[in-house]
């Protein structure tokens, strides 16, 4: 685990997993939950790192962090949110490849699988939903899209991801959903949080 100063008012911390990234992210909460760190505004995770926004004394929440005893990440317990997902998506054929099945076997596989938000980034309401482990991780395409819909369920890696507008994307689309993922005038804006368990129900005719 390291530490490093992200300006004057936030602290990075590097592990070397996600699942570690996952525990510390898990066990931060806990601690702000019985008080610790009061001025800390946000705690924001990521593939490798935690960033915890809000801290000036780097050394002193360095130190309380290193002295922590962190429990593997749980299984998923977060709310559950389900998602209804078209599977006709332009690259079912090439997951398919990847994975060994049927084109038409994607769905039933991607919507048997655990999934949890692991983090959001790359655009607001943009989640990076773990569940695709163990073999079934996917390549991303050689030759990003200019232009991916909203809406659009798409693989990469060993994440699934929901673009909540229309950007460019290399990865591989293998459906699309209805749900809004990111609503100013929601509260929260995001449908989708980090620790959120994910079901993909398959509404394709």
């Amino acid at each position: 685990m390291k530490f490093r100063p992200a300006g004057p008012g936030a602290l990075l911390v590097e592990v070397d997993t996600l699942a570690e990234v996952r525990a510390l992210h898990a066990q931060i909460a806990r601690e702000r939950a019985r008080g610790w760190a009061p001025a800390l505004m946000d705690v924001i995770p990521a593939a490798r790192t935690v960033l915890l926004d809000g801290v000036t004394d780097h050394d002193a929440v360095a130190d309380e962090i290193r002295s922590w005893s962190v429990p593997p990440h749980p299984e998923a317990s977060g709310q559950l949110v389900e998602i209804a997902c078209r599977y006709d998506g332009p690259d079912l054929g090439d997951v398919a490849r990847q994975w060994g099945v049927p084109p038409e076997r994607v769905a039933d596989v991607h919507s048997g699988l655990t999934h949890e938000v692991a983090f959001c980034g790359f655009a607001p309401g943009f989640p990076y939903i773990a569940g695709l482990g163990g073999g079934r991780e996917v390549a991303r395409r050689d030759r990003p899209r200019a232009a991916v819909p909203a809406g659009s369920v798409a693989l990469g890696d060993e994440y699934t991801g929901i673009y909540p507008r229309t950007s460019p994307g290399g990865w591989q689309i293998i459906g699309h959903t209805d749900a809004v993922m990111w609503d100013e005038g929601r509260d929260p804006a995001a449908l989708l949080r980090p620790g959120d368990r994910v079901r993909f129900v398959n509404v394709t005719p």
